[in-house]
C-alpha cells in the first residue's frame, strides 16, 4: 500500500512538470497590443474564436504570449523583441499600426498578421492589399479616414454644436493625416474646429478637466486605441459635464457613450485570429490579401441622448445598424 501510495505520489508531483513540457512544445504565437488588457477582453475573446475556426485552440495545439503595451506606444519594441526571444513562430499585432510596424522592424522573416485601423501600404507594412508580398498581412479596418462622417454626425445630432472639439493621439501616424481631415470637414460645414491631443492619462486627464473652459459644444474622439482603452473614463467625463460625443466603434455606446461610426472590431479581431491559424498551418502571408470590411456600423445610445436632453433624427436612427436602451 504505501508502494502505491509513493508512486501516486511521484505521478502527482510531475503532472504540472509534464504539463508544462506539452505547453512549451507547442508553437507559440506572440500577442502584441498597444492597449490595456482588461477594455479588451471582449476582442482578446474573438481572436481567440478566429483562430479555433481555424483549426487552433490556446493550450491545446498552440501557446499564446499576451504582451500589452498599456497605451505606451514606447514600450512596444521591447515587446516585440521578448516574443520574438521566447520562440513565436508567428507575431499577431494589434491596437494601431504601431505595434506591426515595431513588430516588423524586430522580426524580418516571422510571419506578422495585424489588425489595424490605418493603410497598411502607407505605413509601409506590405506593398499591396491584394498582394502584401512580404511576411506580413491581416485585417485594416480602414477607419482613419472615416472621421469626416462622424464630425458630419455630431452636427446631425445637434445642429447648434460649434465650435467642436476632436480628440486625437498625437502618437498615433495618422494623426497629422486625421487632423487634416477634420479641419477640411469642418471648413466644409462652416465649423469651427479645436483639435486637442492627449497620448498619457496626465495628458487625457487634462483636457477633459479643461473642455467646460474652451466653451466647445461637441467633441470627436479620434480612432486610437488608446482612447479605447479609456473608454470608460472619457464617457464619464462627457457625462458629467453634459457633453455630446460621438466615438469609433460601438464599444462606446454599450459602455454608455452617445454614439459611434465605424467597424465591427469583434469581427476583425476574429478574421486576423483565423488569419493567424493559417500562418501557423505554413500558408504565405505575401498572398494572403489583407482584408478590410465590407460595412460599417451607426450605433446610438438612447440612454444617453435622453439623459442630455437630445432628440436623436429619425432619418438618423431609421439608417442606425444598432439602437441601444
Amino acid at each position: 500500500m504505501r508502494r502505491r501510495v509513493f508512486i501516486a505520489g511521484l505521478v502527482a508531483a510531475s503532472l504540472p512538470r509534464i504539463a508544462l513540457a506539452q505547453q512549451q512544445s507547442l508553437p507559440i504565437v506572440g500577442f502584441l497590443h498597444s492597449g490595456s488588457s482588461g477594455p479588451n477582453a471582449h476582442l482578446v475573446a474573438a481572436f481567440q474564436r478566429g483562430l479555433r475556426e481555424a483549426g487552433f485552440e490556446e493550450g491545446r495545439n498552440v501557446a499564446i504570449e499576451y504582451r500589452w503595451a498599456e497605451g505606451k506606444y514606447d514600450r512596444l519594441p521591447a515587446l516585440a523583441s521578448d516574443l520574438i526571444n521566447r520562440g513565436a513562430v508567428v507575431l499577431y499585432t494589434a491596437g494601431g499600426s504601431v505595434a506591426a510596424i515595431e513588430a516588423r522592424k524586430a522580426a524580418k522573416a516571422i510571419p506578422i498578421v495585424f489588425v489595424m485601423g490605418s493603410d497598411p501600404v502607407r505605413v509601409g507594412l506590405v506593398s499591396s492589399l491584394n498582394r502584401p508580398g512580404g511576411n506580413a498581412t491581416g485585417v485594416t479596418l480602414i477607419t482613419s479616414g472615416l472621421e469626416a462622417k462622424r464630425l458630419e454626425l455630431l452636427r446631425q445630432l445637434v445642429p447648434s454644436a460649434d465650435p467642436v472639439a476632436a480628440l486625437i493621439n498625437p502618437d498615433n501616424p495618422n494623426a497629422e493625416d486625421v487632423a487634416n481631415d477634420i479641419q477640411a470637414s469642418a471648413k466644409s460645414l462652416g465649423l469651427e474646429v479645436k483639435i486637442l491631443h492627449a497620448a498619457s492619462d496626465t495628458q487625457l486627464e487634462s483636457i477633459l478637466a479643461a473642455l467646460p473652459q474652451w466653451q466647445v459644444k461637441g467633441i470627436l474622439v479620434g480612432n486610437d486605441p488608446y482612447f479605447l482603452s479609456r473608454r470608460d473614463k472619457i464617457i464619464a467625463r462627457m457625462a458629467e459635464i453634459s457633453m455630446p460625443a460621438i466615438y469609433q466603434s460601438r464599444e462606446f455606446p454599450a459602455s454608455g457613450g452617445l454614439a459611434s461610426y465605424g467597424s465591427n472590431l469583434a469581427d476583425m479581431y476574429r478574421k486576423s485570429g483565423a488569419y493567424v491559424g493559417r500562418a501557423l498551418k505554413g500558408e504565405k502571408l505575401a498572398e494572403m490579401p489583407v482584408q478590410q470590411p465590407t460595412a460599417f456600423e451607426l450605433v446610438f445610445n438612447l440612454k444617453t441622448a435622453r439623459a442630455l436632453g437630445l432628440a436623436i433624427p429619425q432619418t438618423l436612427l431609421a439608417t442606425a445598424d444598432e439602437v441601444l436602451e
